[in-house]
């Protein structure tokens, strides 16, 4: 009965180690299947930027444009997938301070300010600024601005150049959250005027007859880079990315796909 025993638990014993063993290797292979997902980067712009950033409602709620094409390439890249999420312009700088997000791709342009606290990559393209109008305002050139209205999305580029006219020129600057909001207080004659990158002003002039678009006296220095967390090594490898990118043609193609010049 002793030995009958014996056998009973040994049998019992070894059942469990070995059931203990094969969750093991579950767990293991469960973590090496875990281990070749790609990591996942959030993204952060501000989706109210044709051609550039944009929804284009009659066709879905996706974000598509420019640079949302090139992140996802960069992505491909660096071996990452690239998780877009849409926010006002002016809280994307903080949200990237914050860790709320790890990249911003949104047309923006490097300046002292935000090289304080953030890191940009290598530029990814050029633009020229201009200012839209509607066509029976009678404003030609920038000396046509005194004592109008002019809107400018708020933290951007646009909004420091308003500010260097007004110097010249007895202009009100009025910052808007959106775009669109620009253009919307033109055309309700709550503004008299915008200042738009020529690119995203383009999509308007198309699509308004009643716009008319003519080029900033002194255009500023203005190109487009990537912004990522302070001292981050993905400054690194987008800068390798982007420079493959260029190398293959990609980015040339992404121009030809989505922009142009104003006429």
């Amino acid at each position: 009965m002793k030995n009958k025993l014996f056998m009973m638990i040994l049998v019992l014993a070894i059942g469990v180690l070995a059931a203990c063993g094969a969750k093991e290797d579950d767990a293991n292979n469960s973590n090496a299947d875990s281990s070749t997902d790609k990591q996942v980067l959030k993204v952060g712009t501000s989706a109210d930027y044709a051609p550039f950033e944009y929804v284009d409602a009659a066709k879905g709620e996706e974000i598509i444009g420019f640079d949302i094409d090139l992140i996802k390439l960069v992505g491909e890249k660096i071996g990452v997938d690239m998780q877009v999420q849409d926010m006002d312009f002016n809280s994307l700088v903080p949200a990237l301070q914050a860790g709320k997000i790890d990249v911003v791709i949104s047309g923006m342009t490097p300046n002292p300010e935000r090289e304080k606290v953030v890191d940009f990559s290598d530029q990814y393209n050029e633009t020229e600024q201009v200012i839209i109008v509607k066509k029976d305002s009678g404003i030609k050139k920038e000396a046509d601005l005194a004592g109008k209205k002019v809107g400018v999305q708020t933290a951007s580029i646009q909004e420091n150049l308003g500010n260097e006219i007004a110097k010249k020129v007895d202009v009100s600057v009025e910052g808007r959250t959106r775009i669109p909001e620009i253009i919307q207080d033109m055309m309700s004659k709550r503004l008299d005027a915008g200042i738009l990158e020529g690119g995203v002003a383009k999509g308007y002039l198309k699509t308004n007859d009643q716009l008319a678009a003519f080029p900033v006296e002194e255009q500023p220095e203005d190109f487009k880079a990537i912004a990522v967390p302070k001292g981050s090594n993905l400054k690194e490898k987008i800068n390798k990315a982007l420079k493959e990118l260029a190398e293959e043609g990609k980015i040339q193609e992404l121009e030809e796909k989505w922009l142009e010049k104003v006429e």
